[in-house]
């Protein structure tokens, strides 16, 4: 038996993670009343139960009864009920976009504005973090992205880490980007908007590759870059971190900075012990239109 609680912050697209489990064969229950929880464990439970994947959503709209949800769990755990804790979780301001964006009210609305909601329901909510045995980051993730994260735990059955990478290349004559947590200069690089042939071209096309890769500095930052990162990434996550964002700047974010993006992508995604993206957030805005 697996019995997985899913929960988190509203917003953060727990509702999305239990059809997804739905999907790959759990039996899925949302809003059971805490109350019937220790008596749906022991049912469960039975061994004559023919169910054998169980996904439960619990979330702020328990309301009080959440106070005592932690000695339920604690409970459960002293009489050997065994369960994994799936905690969804986004950035503040990205939770506010999504309520804007659907014009729904937070379940905590009545205590003022949408940004008072979820502050309180993170404070209500923080001692499910701390038990989670899986936290996702939805904030940069996209479905399909959601979907693969979830499919490594429940179906492939990996090793999981808690982080989740997102690999940026951006340009500065655009903003540093807000979110970043780590942001890496390549602008000292030869520059391939100088030569006529690539001018036009992106970091995603071989030929831009080759030329900024194919570089004796290129091949010194990357061995520094890909060994810090090497070292980063478990003590990021030793320390509780759940999403770590890496941005690498050039100065229009279209061909440098593109290029080391996508390597240190395939570096991380080498590593298969974290989840991980990668955004080209400018390559776009100097697109060179021709007559």
């Amino acid at each position: 038996m697996r019995f997985v609680i899913v929960t988190g912050m509203s917003g953060a697209g727990k509702s999305t993670a239990l059809k997804m489990l739905e999907d790959i064969g759990y039996f899925c229950v949302d809003n059971l009343p805490l109350m019937l929880l220790p008596k749906f464990a022991e049912m469960i439970s039975d061994p004559d139960v023919t169910v054998d994947k169980v996904a439960l959503g619990i979330d702020i709209r328990s309301g009080q009864a959440l106070d005592c949800l932690e000695g339920m769990l604690e409970e459960m755990q002293a009489s050997g009920t065994d369960y994994e804790i799936l905690f969804l979780d986004a950035k503040s301001n990205v939770l506010v976009k999504r309520y804007k964006e659907t014009r729904r009210q937070h379940p905590l609305g009545g205590v003022g504005h949408v940004d008072v909601g979820i502050a309180e329901e993170r404070e209500r909510i923080a001692f499910l973090k701390m038990r989670a045995t899986y936290i996702l980051d939805t904030s940069k993730m996209l479905t399909r992205e959601l979907k693969a994260e979830l499919d490594k735990i429940f179906v492939e059955g990996k090793d999981f880490k808690n982080l989740y990478v997102t690999v940026m290349s951006f340009g500065f004559k655009y903003g540093i980007p807000e979110d970043a947590d780590l942001v890496f200069d390549v602008r000292f690089l030869p520059n391939p908007y100088y030569i006529a042939e690539l001018k036009a071209k992106t970091g995603n096309d071989k030929e831009v590759q080759d030329y900024v890769l194919n570089n004796e500095r290129t091949d010194v930052f990357l061995e520094k870059l890909t060994g810090m990162i090497d070292f980063l990434l478990p003590n990021y996550i030793w320390e509780g971190k759940n999403h770590l964002v890496i941005a690498i700047g050039c100065t229009g974010g279209k061909h440098r900075s593109v290029t080391l993006a996508n390597s240190l992508f395939d570096f991380v995604k080498k590593q298969e012990q974290y989840g991980v993206r990668i955004e080209h957030r400018d390559i776009g805005k100097d697109t060179i239109v021709r007559s």
